[in-house]
């Protein structure tokens, strides 16, 4: 392997990106050959017209023989022309003509064919892998995106599938027809004449040393684009997501040269592949006219002293160029391979990654009645032992609704996560109604949640598909009924369109309030037993926030809820607040109690309450 960017690693192995230095790999070659298996039908017509195509070829040149040596010159026709071609030279030509012209069209008609089946095959069978290879990423659980960013996971799913694309339909296809081809050529011209054929291939040694190196500057040229593609895609994904921030402290200049950096890098990799280019087809036509030229005097001896027909020797010359063609061809299809080969490994790598989140093999099933939920003596940490949490226990009773509070970074978001099982605990014990979270099929499990985030994400759609996020079983009642019990439902009826009205980009043209809303009624429109609210009220206005609060009451009732909250305002109802410090639940009690301490809760209390009297 060549490696051009520092290593990532994820569970214990590396995460980069790598390129071949191989041409083709066995092992690669197999799994790309399983997505044409259900099209091998297709494949296999498109096969026979290959060869049909390949045949073809080496009919102008035996046919020009035929013409000047039977007609054109008074030398004596080969077997077995010489019992059914006519006698009268014009309609011997005629007929050869008519010949030919029939060869051309079949030849044409043979291309079309087998270029139309294979096209419509590769497009198949990358529909099937790009499938999925989105399905496998919708498996892999959070903590592999922790590790990779987003361009280099788009760029798998497009422009490397897209290469692969291109070895289906031109790459595999276009190297098999000019092999045959070369081997159709050599056959004819070794029957025909032995010595012109050694003459054409005595620059063979130097062909090959010529295509060698070419295949190295490519090959390192190739890899090298690859892995800046990648950087440009992780860079402009990042960058334009961010461009309200980069406007803002006018950091504009600073992204146009660190792009500028990177597209030049790109630049110069490409360059060196159109060097390489550069300086091989024109050596490949020095070679090819060298091979010509002597072919040309050797035969031309030959033809004077008539031991060589002069129809052999014209069509040694058509065979000379159709001969060397398909060399150059195989030469620039090595790029394609070559391409591929990376491509599917890099694909086939993330396919390959296993995701550590799973359903057991025997999965236990939800409890079917309220239950409660148990952390025992919980210990996490995103890498190594830097621990967020630390020997963390609580119960949470059904039906209640339990705060987690404490200063940024002290791991109330972690519990959420956690308990959704979006990452794995080392140590100790969660469960729900009894039983251990990771003997549940975790689909199974999270179905029973509703979670609103501090920033809802909103995709592209109308209001009504972010609310049903392709949950078809949620009529237009439902949708209604949710709306209005988050107070959502006022909003939506000024719109014209109501629940389709459009969501651009993010919720681009909604309020970030707005959008919250919408992230409480997906969260309720499911009837969820358990609701978690991760600083759901920290980004919207006070006038959201009412409105929110007014319709906690009505969503918390009945449900088991988990309230995350930085505003002590919002969870002073709640049955229990736990007060989280550094990882560990330090104080844990009613809004009363946790004041009757004068502890780290009040002395939090107290600091909100003097940043209001301030206000």
């Amino acid at each position: 392997m060549v490696l051009f960017e520092d290593s990532e690693t994820y569970n214990g192995r590396s995460v980069q990106d790598e390129v071949l230095d191989k041409i083709y790999d066995g092992r690669l070659a197999k799994r790309l050959v399983r997505y044409l298996l259900p099209y091998r039908r297709t494949v296999g017509w498109a096969l026979l017209l290959l060869f049909i195509h390949a045949g073809l070829q080496i009919a102008g040149p035996l046919l020009t023989k035929v013409v000047v040596d039977c007609y054109l010159t008074k030398g004596a026709c080969a077997a077995p022309f010489n019992g059914w071609l006519p006698a009268d030279p014009l309609s011997g030509i005629y007929l050869i003509l008519a010949i030919y012209l029939a060869a051309i069209v079949l030849t044409t008609l043979a291309e079309f064919g087998q270029t139309l089946l294979m096209q419509r095959t590769g497009q198949h069978a990358m529909f099937d892998l790009r499938r999925e290879v989105m399905t496998h990423l919708q498996r892999l659980d959070i903590a592999y995106y922790d590790k990779n960013p987003v361009g280099r996971l788009v760029t798998r799913v497009t422009s490397d599938v897209d290469t692969l694309n291109e070895l289906y339909t031109s790459g595999v296809v276009t190297i098999l027809a000019d092999l045959v081809v070369l081997i159709f050529i050599i056959v004819t011209m070794f029957r025909m004449n032995a010595g012109l054929t050694w003459i054409m291939l005595a620059v063979m040694p130097f062909v090959v040393l010529t295509t060698g190196a070419f295949r190295r500057a490519v090959t390192l040229a190739y890899q090298k684009t690859r892995i800046c593609v990648a950087k440009i895609n992780a860079y402009i994904q990042e960058h334009v997501n961010g461009v309200a921030v980069l406007q803002l402290y006018n950091r504009e200049a600073r992204a146009r040269e660190d792009f500028l950096r990177i597209n030049q890098e790109h630049m110069d990799a490409f360059k060196e592949g159109i060097h390489a280019y550069g300086w091989f087809y024109p050596i490949t036509e020095l070679l090819t006219m060298l091979a010509l030229a002597g072919l040309l005097s050797y035969g031309a001896v030959r033809v004077h002293d008539q031991s060589l027909s002069l129809g052999v020797l014209l069509a040694f010359i058509q065979y000379g160029f159709r001969f060397f063609r398909p060399i150059a061809d195989l030469s620039e299809k090595y790029n394609i391979l070559q391409a591929a080969m990376t491509a599917s490994d890099r694909v086939f790598k993330l396919l390959d990654t296993p995701a550590l989140i799973v359903a057991p093999a025997s999965p236990k099933p939800f409890p079917r009645e309220a239950a409660a939920i148990e952390f025992d003596q919980v210990w996490f940490a995103y890498q190594g032992e830097d621990w967020v949490l630390r020997d963390l226990s609580f119960r949470i009773e059904p039906g209640q609704t339990v705060a987690a509070i404490g200063h940024t970074g002290a791991g109330k978001t972690t519990i959420i996560s956690l308990l959704l099982r979006y990452y794995d605990i080392q140590r100790g014990h969660i469960r729900i109604g009894g039983i251990d979270l990771r003997d549940f099929d975790p689909l199974d499990l999270r179905r029973h949640f509703g979670v609103v985030l501090q920033d809802p994400f909103l995709f592209t759609g109308t209001i009504g598909e972010n609310i049903r996020l392709g949950d078809d079983s949620l009529t237009a009642e439902d949708l209604e009924k949710a709306a209005r019990e988050v107070n959502l439902l006022d909003f939506v009826n000024t719109l014209p369109t109501r629940f389709d009205y459009a969501v651009r980009e993010r919720g681009l043209g909604l309020s970030t309030g707005q959008k919250q809303l919408v992230g409480f009624a997906r969260a309720l429109a499911r009837q969820p037993r358990y609701l978690i609210l991760d600083e759901a009220t920290s980004s919207v206005d006070t006038e959201t926030e009412l409105r929110i609060r007014e319709a906690l009451d009505r969503l918390v009732t009945g449900r088991t809820s988990i309230v995350i909250a930085h505003r002590l305002s919002t969870i002073q109802r709640a049955d229990r607040i736990l007060v989280m410090h550094k990882g560990q639940l330090r104080e844990s009690g009613t809004h009363q109690e946790l004041l009757a301490l004068d502890g780290l809760y009040t002395r939090l209390y107290q600091l909100q309450y003097q940043e209001q009297e301030a206000a």
